[in-house]
Parts: structure tokens; sequence; C-alpha cells
């Protein structure tokens, strides 16, 4: 939840998603929020055919994108 709320409605690289959520360590991040979001439709990548793009960025799909819409709405 933390990792969409950080995403919202703008496309980040990981170090931007690292610094949104005061997280260091760019292995474990990837590994324990960003691949389980990839995996479980919340995020896609900008460059899905290139995962190593020197580019990379990442955003909300349309089921994360539900979730963020969701959110804000209960925060209202």
């Amino acid at each position: 939840m933390k990792l969409i709320l950080a995403i919202g409605v703008v496309e980040m690289s990981v170090k931007e998603m690292l610094t949104a959520l005061e997280l260091k360590e760019r292995k474990s991040f990837i590994s324990l929020y960003l691949n389980p979001a990839i995996n479980e439709g919340y995020v896609s990548m900008l460059y899905s055919d290139s995962p190593r793009h020197p580019h990379q960025k990442y955003l909300l799909t349309i089921k994360g994108l539900a979730v963020y819409n969701e959110f804000k709405e209960m925060e209202k």
C-alpha cells in the first residue's frame, strides 16, 4: 500500500521510490516491495520490454490506480 501511495499518478524510478518511502536498501526494496507489486499487477514498468533500460520508470496499472483512488476517496 505504501508503494502504491508513493507512486500515485506519476512515473517514478527506483531511486525516487526509495526516497519517497525513506528507504535505503535498493536490493531489499526491489525484492520486498517492487517485485511483489509488479507480480500482483499493481505496478508496471514503463519500458516493459527492456527491464534494465537506463531510464526505467514504474507506474501504477489500472488495478493499482483503483486502489490509489479508493484510498484517496476514503481520506476525504
